[in-house]
């Protein structure tokens, strides 16, 4: 318990799951999308709290695998708006501190040590949501391993 009350919540933990390409256009416009641009799973999240990007591939409609924790950020405000990509699609995004220097992390290279995949053999099958709360040691884990310095922990 802190000495000094605080009416700020602790922050949550995200998985969001995203193409390579995707989550690169993301970084460099300080930005995050979900699930194909719906505003649901940007709602669950609140300013303060962490999402970490997973692309299983590089692009949506390719096939070359990636298979990697991609980016790293911290939701900036409580704004959700709508995004104007093209003219039939118009995605829903939230502000993103990403922090710009995380390194791509394979998950096989962790694999064993993650709390959220309870069948190492099937860890696929998680990132089927889009959109997922991890445990703090999960987001701490993989923070370090993308090279996360200890001031944004």
């Amino acid at each position: 318990m802190s000495l000094y009350p605080t009416t700020e919540r602790e922050p949550k933990y995200w998985i969001g799951v995203v193409s390579l390409n995707h989550v690169q256009k993301g970084v460099e416009g300080g930005f995050g999308q979900l699930c194909h641009g719906k505003e649901r799973p940007l709602k669950r999240m609140k300013k303060g709290d962490w999402i970490i990007y997973y692309s299983p591939k590089n692009s949506l409609d390719g096939n070359e695998p990636v298979r990697a924790f991609t980016a790293i950020g911290r939701i900036k405000d409580e704004r959700i708006y709508e995004f104007q990509m093209t003219e039939n699609f118009i995605p829903f995004r939230r502000d993103i501190d990403f922090y710009k220097d995380a390194k791509s992390v394979p998950i096989k290279r962790i694999l064993d040590y993650l709390e959220f995949v309870e069948d190492k053999s099937k860890y696929g099958y998680k990132f089927r949501f889009g959109h997922f709360e991890i445990s703090k040691k999960d987001f701490l884990l993989i923070a370090h391993e993308m090279g996360l310095p200890l001031k944004y922990g």
